[in-house]
């Protein structure tokens, strides 16, 4: 059994309404440390303690366990805010509020285990694809092996790992396993181009022993909570919103490239004196670019709608899979073209345009965010089976 939020009279429910995510401070921290982030390749645990002061950790936590059990659009809106200073600080952030959403489809005594202290619990994760060793023994399983790309873990309380479950008849389950931060060894593999302060290092078990209210299997995640009583979020199928999530720090990213692009742009002359603002190249860079990146934020702020409303329909995954790729597209190629017109001083090491750059492009090497399974998917809730 899965806890849900039970319903609340029209006063309780008033008297409950979570605080909206505080994102001003978490930018702050995010802007001071940046450049040192990504020269340490992890986060300043300034930005760490911020990330969890501003509600990302509780976002989607069950409102029993005191989360926000919170909306997506309002979560993009955060997201990219704070990547507009640190394109890794907003990749963790969007990770951890997602993360706990992912652990809010554990059983009741699982939950209870997470959150029954509080809700500010950091969790990080390496789901895709399912690794590892399970072996069933009486009361839970026993895991071991490596997961890779484990983002967030050195600053995590716990990780959701996934591994197939060869314990039943027919084919294997793929089952996920929630497992305490200090059972599991990290290996210092993320050594990456981009998003370098992410610390997604591999993670290590060697006979960790799970009970099985800390494990749920994946159709949970793709079908969503069931319950008629579950929060928006929980009802919410995984497909629909993964996407979503990962491109949500690259719209900061953007945002944060054309910031120090103007700021570039602003200061240098062209050889007759007059500001390089006056020079026409500049001047459409600046509306194509801004443009693009405006155009990318409406395709998310769509994929976030569909995913608040009440009932996506059929269709609406495919859609937010499409727009979402689409929108990193738009967004790549406006970092693209402002890092052409930038000049040298753009390219300098640790300054802002460049680190966006590096970031976006590691976000849109992504595999939930390739153009061509998206259009897959698309195309197959447009076209009948067979044409």
């Amino acid at each position: 059994m899965t806890v849900v939020d039970a319903p609340l009279s029209l006063a309780a429910a008033s008297s409950l309404l979570p605080a909206p995510l505080a994102a001003g401070r978490l930018r702050a921290a995010a802007a001071r440390h940046a450049g040192e982030a990504e020269r340490n390749g992890r986060l300043h645990p300034e930005a760490v303690e911020a990330m969890t002061a501003a509600g990302l950790a509780r976002h989607f936590v069950p409102r029993r366990w005191g989360g926000r059990a919170g909306g997506f659009a309002e979560l993009l809106d955060a997201v990219a805010e704070t990547g507009a200073a640190c394109t890794s600080t907003a990749w963790c952030a969007v990770l951890l509020a997602a993360h706990g959403r992912l652990a809010a489809h554990l059983p009741a005594e699982g939950q209870r285990e997470l959150w029954g202290a509080s809700p500010d619990v950091r969790v990080a994760a390496a789901i895709v694809p399912p690794a590892g060793r399970l072996a069933r023994v009486p009361g839970g399983w026993t895991l071991s092996g490596e997961w890779a790309f484990a983002s967030g873990i050195e600053h995590a309380d716990w990780i959701l790992l996934a591994s197939l479950d060869h314990s039943g008849d027919g084919a294997p389950a793929y089952r996920v396993l929630a497992v305490p931060r200090e059972q599991v060894g990290i290996r210092e593999t993320w050594d990456a181009v981009g998003l370098r302060a992410t610390g997604s290092h591999s993670v290590t078990a060697d006979g960790v022993f799970v009970p099985e209210h800390r494990t749920f299997l994946r159709e949970t995640l793709v079908a969503g909570v069931a319950d008629a009583d579950a929060a928006p979020c929980h009802r919410v199928p995984y497909q629909l919103v993964a996407a979503l999530l990962f491109a949500a720090p690259a719209l900061g990213a953007a945002r944060g490239a054309l910031e120090a692009w103007t700021l570039l742009v602003g200061m240098r002359r062209l050889p007759d004196g007059r500001p390089l603002t006056d020079d026409p190249t500049v001047q459409q860079t600046l509306a194509r670019c801004s443009a693009e990146i405006d155009a990318a934020r409406l395709l998310l702020e769509a994929a976030a709608a569909r995913a608040d409303g009440p009932a996506p329909g059929p269709a609406a995954a495919a859609l937010n899979q499409r727009d979402s790729a689409l929108a990193v597209d738009l967004l790549t190629g406006a970092v693209e073209r402002l890092v052409r017109t930038g000049g040298a001083r753009g390219l300098v090491a640790g300054g802002g345009l460049a680190r966006a750059w590096r970031d976006i492009h590691a976000i849109a090497a992504h595999a939930a965010l390739q153009p061509a399974p998206a259009a897959a998917a698309y195309a197959a809730t447009v076209f009948p089976p067979g044409v």
